[in-house]
């Protein structure tokens, strides 16, 4: 499990809403109130792109292990990048600022990764 990357989970869901209830993603589900009395209307693809972002944090904390379980969940993560491009590029639901900031998420995972783990790896093999 330790090599299963997060952010396909927002991939499938944004996927998954899109197909099956495509008015959810643009419903204003609640607000959050300022102090300038201003309330900021949250829709359901703002509530995934929220949870990408704290699952994206947690996939970049775990490229910090080099293990074979950490090697896995990166190359997993660019197969998920190049489905989510795919499904952006082919797919008329899914062109939209929320799936293309939701596949940017995914390509910053894999370049935050395979940078992370070999700045690791490196660090390893100079103290060997």
């Amino acid at each position: 499990m330790a090599s299963f990357p997060l952010l396909a989970m927002i991939v499938a869901a944004y996927t998954l809403f899109a197909l099956a209830a495509p008015g959810w993603l643009e419903t204003a589900l609640f607000g959050l109130p300022l102090l300038s009395g201003v309330i900021v209307p949250f829709q359901g693809g703002d509530i995934l792109l929220v949870i990408g972002l704290i699952l994206l944090c947690v996939e970049v904390y775990r490229a910090t292990s080099s293990s074979a379980s950490a090697i896995l969940n990166h190359v997993l993560s660019l197969i998920v990048f190049i489905i989510a491009l795919i499904e952006l590029l082919v797919m008329p639901r899914m062109a939209n600022m929320t799936f293309f900031l939701i596949v940017l998420m995914t390509l910053s995972d894999v370049i935050a990764g395979f940078t992370v783990t070999i700045s690791t790896a490196r660090r390893d093999m100079q103290r060997s």
